[in-house]
């Protein structure tokens, strides 16, 4: 199979058997959709990293971009975790099955699993705080002037994405769908608030105010 280009807006996708073999069982086990957004993930966070002056390595900033997703699919509805766990531990096996060192795949575990938890990620490790910033430049659009625009279409001609607002909430909706109680207390909720009806978020205070304790 043939793998997209290995440099885009003056950004390298690391030459490697590991990077490789995460890009081909990414684009043969996910949507056009998803694979795509993964890929401008991991430029737009190579970017952000950039424009930050952080040292990361480019190898598991990818692996954490390709992976952070996977736990959408469909094999990983029934699993009771939340989609950022699933994917988490589904690239921790891919990388312990390579013989990955285990600080490595602590940080793309990490990474991935905090991808949707604001406000922590940019104060851990240069690799986790780049998938969050690739993911939130993606999907919502932080910092989209940090990036100059002919970088940004550049890459966006590579990895297009067309209706990709509309795309992506019907991703999330399907994934967590059939696992509402996973979305207490992340930004998923609002998610199926939206699109699913009848759906009642947990609310922390009455949590609290419900609890087995006295007072």
């Amino acid at each position: 199979m043939e793998i997209d280009s290995n440099r885009v807006a003056n950004v390298d996708v690391p030459r490697t058997k590991l990077v490789r073999e995460a890009t081909e069982l990414i684009r043969d086990t996910t949507s056009e959709l998803i694979y795509h957004h993964s890929r401008r993930v991991y430029f737009f966070g190579s970017l952000q990293g950039r424009n930050r002056d952080l040292s990361f390595d480019p190898e598991l900033l990818y692996l954490g971009a390709m992976f952070h997703d996977v736990g959408l699919n469909e094999s990983f509805h029934s699993s009771g975790h939340r989609f950022e766990v699933d994917s988490a531990d589904e690239a921790k096996r891919f990388l312990q099955a390579h013989g990955v060192p285990e600080d490595s795949v602590r940080r793309v575990w990490t990474a991935i699993a905090l991808h949707t938890t604001p406000g922590i990620p940019e104060f851990m490790e240069p690799e986790v705080a780049l998938v969050t910033a690739g993911v939130e430049y993606d999907v919502l659009g932080i910092g989209y002037g940090a990036i100059p625009e002919p970088e940004r279409a550049e890459i966006v001609a590579l990895h297009p994405r067309p209706d990709f607002k509309r795309q992506i909430l019907k991703a999330f909706t399907d994934g967590i769908r059939p696992k509402p109680e996973t979305t207490f207390g992340n930004v998923k909720a609002d998610v199926l608030e939206h699109f699913v009806p009848g759906f009642q978020r947990g609310d922390f205070v009455r949590t609290i105010l419900e609890s087995p304790w006295k007072e």
